[in-house]
């Protein structure tokens, strides 16, 4: 069942979203050189209370992470560690917060000092689908319609889109329904109403789409090791543009 939220609901989330959208945003401000995924993932306590918020996958099917920090040819569902960051990296920062029992869900790709111009493009791109599926995101548009229209940028730009993880309906739960896939058949899918609450996250690769899992059951690596990059905010379909919830 996809859930309609009403107004007093739609103010939980946006709560939640707004929490969810500071924590990442200190969370860009520590990303140099030198800092360990461990330092940035201990780092989102602290703001997560500065915000009256905890993490929403610390513990969720068993993640050991608050925060979900993956490096380069890491897609997602990086946990933090040692690695120190190193300059021409790109880190995907993924923050998901409960809030009075509401998910706020986000994240970004952000550069360590100076990157590839490859890294550079791989980030715009990403973004721009990012955006382009928000802008489908409507009463009456269909999810392949969003699919697709994340789909054609990325493809366009000659990258690839991830295809075994997806975005998702957000609620009282981290992943409710619908899936909401970067790819897709126009006229297709589930019709998008408003009330509906969306995080819309494109996954994007510089090579292949083809992806797997590490040895520690968690983290997702492009499986021809090149670089992937990562955006995602959590949006509220309307009969117009979609609110998007994690903004500060």
């Amino acid at each position: 069942m996809i859930a309609l939220r009403n107004q007093s609901e739609c103010g939980g989330l946006r709560a939640a979203g707004r929490a969810a959208a500071r924590v990442l945003a200190s969370l860009k401000g520590l990303v140099t050189p030198g800092v360990t995924t461990a330092e940035l993932d201990v780092a989102s306590l602290e703001f997560m209370a500065g915000e009256a918020c905890v993490s929403a996958f610390r513990g969720y099917r068993g993640f050991p992470g608050n925060i979900c920090v993956s490096v380069n040819e890491e897609v997602v569902h990086g946990i933090g560690g040692s690695r120190r960051l190193q300059v021409g990296d790109i880190v995907k920062l993924d923050v998901g917060v409960l809030k009075a029992g509401w998910i706020g869900d986000t994240a970004a790709t952000v550069c360590v000092g100076g990157v590839s111009e490859c890294a550079v493009r791989l980030l715009a791109v990403t973004e721009k689908a990012l955006q382009a599926g928000i802008k489908c995101a409507r009463h009456g548009t269909r999810l392949g319609d969003l699919g697709a229209e994340i789909q054609a940028g990325v493809e366009g730009a000659g990258f690839s889109v991830v295809r075994e993880f997806v975005g998702h309906g957000v609620g009282r739960s981290l992943h409710e329904e619908p899936q909401v896939p970067n790819f897709g058949k126009r006229g297709t899918g589930v019709k998008l109403k408003a009330g509906m609450v969306l995080a819309i996250e494109p996954m994007v690769n510089v090579g292949g789409a083809a992806v797997r899992v590490l040895a520690d059951d968690w983290t997702v690596v492009t499986r021809d090791g090149s670089l992937s990059a990562h955006f995602e905010h959590t949006v509220l379909v309307g009969h117009g543009d979609a609110e998007i919830l994690t903004v500060c």
